[in-house]
């Protein structure tokens, strides 16, 4: 019945090749490839189709009928005006040219209708533009003017008030538009002016958009270089233009805002007219700083100031300081320097406060153009005693010392902006801020039986409002509550900071004053002062320091909350600064725009430049970074004290519960490892740094950039090549800025170190050197397969290679005269630079160049280094490098560079010359080359046994200060540090500070006497000369500018002695200082260095002090000889009898023994395991008279065979003893 069944249901495949449907119920395509719809959808999209043009249809009819519409009223509005214009001129004009004829004035209006009449004629068809416009609008108001002076009854103001202001504003914006049209004369440039000014008198004269208007046109006339409107109408015009609205509007602060966003803005203002004697003095100063303060505080009209570039406020800054300092003048310091005065200056400058630094001290690399000099000489002002103890005084702190610190001590929290803020923009003269505002006694109350007002210390009264702040309370529960405080929300999205507003920003103000304060008292407070009892302090009135230090309980309370607080700014980083802000990156769009106009080109160069700081927004421009170099510099100066003398309790500084302490030591390695990554981009941008100096600076000056690029045809390519420069420029600003958040174990450990226990530290120091080993020398940290290396992957370029790897490997190899050993390897191995790191390999010659006897595997190395450093800082003829204490520990000469600039003069050389030049410069080479050789005995593990002074140490330490502390946790000179390098110094500056009288009986003034020993004959220069020593020379210095001036008071006696300690401990070695850290740092990382203190960086390098453990030195000694232990695993029995007799020895004759043998009396930081090379010992022989002998090179022990215990303990004793070695073998 069906043929085609094949027994299967699944349908046949069919496979149609003709490309035609072969679907019966598909509709056909029509001629464009469309289907047609037909059906009920069909009849859909037809509806729609015409619904839509319906309504476009309607929409055509609208448009066309509100065109018409316009048209019709702008076509009547032209036709009126032309008519109104018409009549306007048929009046006006024919009267003007009757009068013109006969020489007469023009008539009066008849009355004051007519006048009304006259004007609304006026404004109903005038236009600011336009020469004929100007003739009418001169016309009208010279009319007006003469009509209502001469009638007999005052005209209406209610009626003209609206017609004068609107007449007035027509005639600031004509003027604006044609002022430099020669129709108008000077005479009727002054009545037009004059007019306008009059037609704001009214005290009700209307909203402030109209005062903002008055006062922005007559600042567009004043700064137009066409018009010289001060040349062409007087002073005495503009003082009316500018002055009248004011004193006759008293109450206006609408006008005073404007004055102030509008006029006093204008750059340069004092070079058009005298403004200090026809402008300022005629200001209300307590008005115009009411005025901007509700301006700034507003969140409708703040914008009014805020929103103008940085340059224009700074202008405003300056021109309202000045009008205070007049009126200073007249009414006296407590008048004017009031509570809205000093929230002006402070809202205004704190958010500038870096970028002013950078302008004021003239930084290299830096787009910033200098500040000019008026803006420099006002905002000086404000650093003066007499300023600062005047606003010290009218702070009026709410409540009693005990009280909570809350949003209502407006005064003080808005003294506490303001000194942060000149903290931060006048850092060199912090040391001044500081002690005029610790001087200052706060008010503790009534006493109720004298019925007297008690003061107290600033500090103190500080410290108790602080004790009682929720920050301070929270901070204490646990770290990160802190970070909560300045973080960010992730949930919702918002900063917290945004919402700091009331208690928490005036707490975190006060606290931050604190901080600032108390790091000066720390600095001239001695450290008897500081561990003096609660009972001393009360019964030494007379000593400030004594009575403003705080008590041992209140210092550790607050080293709790430094400490809790700078692991949150570190730790919790991420959290503060916000996830989007640590990865900004320049904007695309910035690199590709072109810009039109030199204010295009500077504008987004300044928006590229813009320093990569984070702020505290609730703070007033406070930056993150200057929060954490403020509060580690603070911690770090207590941990100083405490390091030197105990007054904490044991483990106190340890933070260990907040790590994973089993994985930190790796953890710590990795973030090395991404750190390093991240410097290494930076590479290429430090390869042009001088040798001796700054790094070139980056960044061309802004000027001629800008006039390049104006250039024709090269636009587009130098603005380019200019914003690509900065774009590198604020790259690598973001890649430090997420150094901060991708490494906050690194960060902790090199700028609060004390948080991790000492060994581990030391372990981290080994494993990163064992890392930078492995990465320089190809893998490997053994000496022999790195040679082996070398010469293998230079070898491969046949003979060319092996002379290449000859070359290289023989810089690392030196002939070093014993006699001469630091001249010669200064002379073979300084070119090296950091090439010293690699395995070096040393032959000792005689006096005729023959070689010593021996194979340098490493041994000949220590050697070599212990005797460079032993001849580089033993005393000797001549300038010595290094000079000793009185504890005979060593420090950088402070004078020997000026002793040898001295002798230079004595040649006669001129100063700047190569003559002058090259000497100075290989000075600062061999101190370079030394600091490379300690680095080297570092690097190595080698100890040495030299011992340095602790403030040269904490330079060491502080030379690796990371992320944005670096300046602020720097070096902070200070009394005590004083003690380690002039014992007499420091006590004479002791009695200084405590001396009860008037130390003016002392004479002294801010300068400073350097002796100088001269003239000497320094190596490599004039070999003839003939030296002579003992000749003293005097050098008076300035301590401060035109410091012989000004004498030494008993208000000033502290920072006299901050000064003395800077110059002594900083300033006069700075070069030399400088050039050792530099070879140093060289050698071994300077973050490396950070993790340690300075008696830990003296551990490091010289040994551990502790006792010697005999029991570790003999587990980890190495036999060789007759002495190898053999299979049953015994020790020889002369060996078993030296450990016995060195177990009896006194710690003393152990250390000697260790001397001996090692060359330094100390053992190693981790144990004897760690000595490089072993401890060994070996037999030479058995003549029982012999004496034991060493080869220090290698740590050996050569030990004859002796039989009894009492030989080997005289003997042994007696080599120590006379300190002889390779002689007695």
């Amino acid at each position: 019945m069906f043929p085609s069944f094949t027994g299967s249901s699944r349908r046949p495949r069919q496979v149609n090749l003709s490309g035609r449907n072969t679907n019966p119920f598909a509709v056909a395509q029509n001629s464009r490839g469309h289907t047609p719809v037909s059906g009920s959808t069909n009849t859909v999209l037809q509806a729609q189709q015409e619904r839509l043009a319906r309504q476009q249809e309607r929409e055509r009819v609208q448009a066309a009928r509100k065109i018409q519409k316009t048209w019709r009223g702008h076509s009547v509005r032209q036709k009126t005006r032309r008519e109104n214009r018409e009549r306007w001129d048929m009046q006006e004009l024919e009267i003007r040219a009757r009068a013109q004829q006969l020489h007469q004035t023009l008539p009066l209006y008849r009355n004051e209708e007519e006048a009304l009449e006259n004007v609304h004629l006026l404004l109903s068809f005038i236009t600011s533009k336009g020469d004929q416009d100007l003739v009418r609008l001169v016309t009208c108001v010279e009319r007006l003017q003469r009509s209502q002076s001469s009638s007999s009854r005052p005209w209406s103001s209610e009626r003209w008030r609206t017609v004068r202001r609107r007449l007035g504003l027509l005639v600031l914006t004509m003027l604006e538009n044609l002022a430099s049209t020669e129709i108008l004369s000077d005479q009727t440039l002054s009545r037009l002016l004059t007019f306008a000014a009059h037609s704001f008198q009214s005290p009700h004269h209307g909203s402030g958009r109209h005062s903002l208007q008055y006062y922005r046109s007559i600042s567009k006339l004043i700064s137009s270089p066409e018009l010289h409107l001060t040349d062409r109408i007087g002073s005495e015009v503009v003082k009316t233009v500018l002055l009248d609205p004011l004193t006759i509007s008293k109450t206006d602060k609408a006008l005073y805002t404007a004055f102030a966003s509008e006029i006093l803005t204008i750059p340069e203002l004092h070079e058009s007219f005298n403004t200090t004697q026809d402008l300022f003095p005629f200001v209300d100063h307590n008005l115009l700083a009411s005025s901007i303060k509700g301006c700034l505080t507003s969140q409708t009209s703040s914008q009014q100031i805020l929103g103008k570039d940085s340059e224009s406020v700074l202008w405003l800054l300056a021109h309202f300081i000045h009008i205070c300092r007049i009126q200073m003048e007249k009414e006296g310091d407590a008048a004017v320097l009031n509570e809205d005065f000093i929230f002006v200056v402070s809202f205004l400058l704190s958010p500038m406060a870096e970028n002013l630094n950078l302008r004021l001290n003239g930084f290299e690399n830096t787009t910033q153009t200098p500040l000019p000099r008026y803006i420099l000489n006002q905002i000086t002002t404000l650093v003066t005693q007499r300023t600062i103890t005047s606003l010290s005084t009218n702070t009026q702190f709410s409540g009693s010392a005990s009280s909570t610190i809350d949003s209502s001590s407006n005064s003080a929290v808005n003294l506490a902006t303001f000194a942060l803020t000149l903290l931060r923009i006048f850092p060199r003269r912090s040391d001044e801020i500081q002690m005029w505002l610790n001087m200052s006694s706060m008010s503790a109350g009534i006493n109720r039986r004298s019925g007297e007002r008690q003061s107290i210390p600033a500090i103190k009264y500080l410290w108790q409002a602080i004790l009682r702040t929720d920050v301070y309370l929270s901070t204490l529960q646990h770290p990160q509550n802190a970070a909560k405080l300045l973080g960010k929300d992730k949930k919702s999205g918002s900063t917290a900071r945004n919402d700091m507003t009331g208690s928490t920003s005036s707490e975190w103000k006060i606290i931050l004053l604190f901080m600032e304060l108390y790091t000066f008292v720390l600095k001239v407070t001695d450290d008897e002062e500081f561990l003096a009892s609660r009972v001393a302090k009360e019964n030494s009135p007379q000593s400030w320091t004594l009575r403003s230090s705080l008590d041992l309980e209140e210092v550790q309370q607050l080293t709790l909350f430094l400490k809790h607080f700078a692991f949150a700014l570190y730790w919790y980083a991420r959290q503060i600064i916000g996830e989007e802000e640590s990865q900004q990156a320049a904007s695309l769009a910035e690199y590709f725009k072109t810009a039109n106009s030199k204010s295009e080109t500077k504008q987004a160069v300044e928006k590229i430049a813009k320093p990569e700081n984070t702020t505290i927004e609730g703070l007033n421009g406070v930056s993150l970074a200057y929060m954490k170099g403020l509060t580690t510099g603070l911690l770090r100066m207590i941990y100083e004290r405490d390091s030197r003398r105990k007054f904490l309790p044991k483990d106190f500084w340890l933070m260990t519960k907040y790590f994973e302490m089993d994985d930190f030591v790796s953890n710590v390695v990795k973030e090395e490892e991404r750190r390093s990554k991240i410097q290494e981009e930076d590479d290429d941008d430090n390869d042009n740094d001088d040798e001796y100096g700054q790094a070139p600076t980056e960044l061309e000056d802004d000027e001629d950039d800008i006039d390049e690029a104006s250039m024709v045809g090269t636009q587009r390519t130098q603005q380019l090549r200019r914003i690509e420069r900065l774009r590198k420029q604020q790259q690598r600003n973001i890649r430090r800025k997420q150094i901060d958040t991708i490494i906050p174990r690194l960060e902790i450990l090199q700028n609060m170190p004390f948080f991790i226990p000492f060994v581990t530290r030391v372990e981290i120091f080994h494993e990163f050197i064992r890392q930078d080993q492995i990465k320089r020398r190809n893998g490997t940290t053994d000496p022999d397969l790195w040679r082996f290396s070398v010469v293998q992957s230079l070898a491969r370029h046949g003979m060319d290679g092996r002379e290449r790897a000859h070359d290289y490997l023989s810089k690392q190899h030196a002939k070093i005269r014993r006699e001469k050993c630091f001249d010669d390897a200064f002379e073979q191995f300084f070119p090296l630079g950091d090439g010293l790191k690699e395995p070096i390999q040393i032959t000792f010659v005689d006096q005729f160049d023959t070689p010593e006897a021996g194979i340098d595997g490493g041994g000949v190395t220590k050697e070599f280094l212990n005797s460079v450093t032993s001849e580089a800082f033993k005393p000797s003829v001549g300038p010595n490098m290094f000079v000793e204490n009185d504890q005979h520990l060593l420090y950088p000469n402070p004078s020997v560079l000026d002793e040898r600039k001295e002798f230079m003069r004595v040649l006669r050389y001129k100063e700047g010359s190569m003559e002058w030049n090259e000497p100075i410069r290989d000075l600062l080479r061999r101190f370079e080359f030394l600091g490379r050789v300690i680095g080297k005995c570092l690097y190595e593990g080698i100890l040495v046994d030299i011992r340095f002074a602790p403030f040269f140490l904490i330079k060491w330490a502080l030379s690796g200060g990371s992320g944005a502390a670096t300046n602020e946790s720097g070096y902070r000179a200070n009394l005590n540090d004083l003690r380690d390098l002039d014992e007499s110094l420091y006590q004479g500056l002791l009695k200084l500070k405590n001396y009860p009288g008037n130390v003016e009986d002392f004479s002294l003034d801010f300068t400073v006497t350097d002796v100088l020993t001269q003239p000497f004959s320094p190596l490599a220069i004039a070999p003839a000369a003939p030296p002579t020593f003992g000749v003293n020379k005097t050098l008076t210095r300035n301590l401060r500018p035109n410091g012989g001036d000004i004498p030494v008071t008993n208000e000033n006696r502290l920072v006299y002695i901050s000064y003395m300690a800077r110059h002594r401990l900083q300033s006069q070695p700075a070069h030399q200082t400088n050039a050792f850290l530099r070879g140093l740092g060289a050698m071994i990382n300077p973050t490396w260095l950070s993790m340690f203190n300075q008696s830990e960086l003296q551990t490091l390098l010289a040994g551990d002090s502790a006792e010697i453990d005999v029991v570790d030195l003999r587990r980890n000694t190495l036999y060789g000889g007759v002495y190898v232990i053999g299979d049953d695993g015994l020790e020889h029995p002369t060996v078993q009898m030296f450990w016995r007799v060195l177990q009896k020895f006194s710690d003393e004759n152990r250390r000697k023994l260790l001397k001996y043998v090692t060359s330094t009396p100390r053992g190693p930081l981790l144990g004897f395991e760690t000595l490089n090379p072993r401890f060994s010992i070996r037999d030479s022989g058995s003549d029982q008279t012999r004496l034991p002998s060493t080869s220090t090179c290698v740590n050996l022990l050569k030990l004859p065979i002796y039989r009894d215990e009492g030989i080997l303990r005289e003997k042994l004793l007696y080599a120590i003893e006379s300190g002889a070695g390779f002689d007695l073998s």
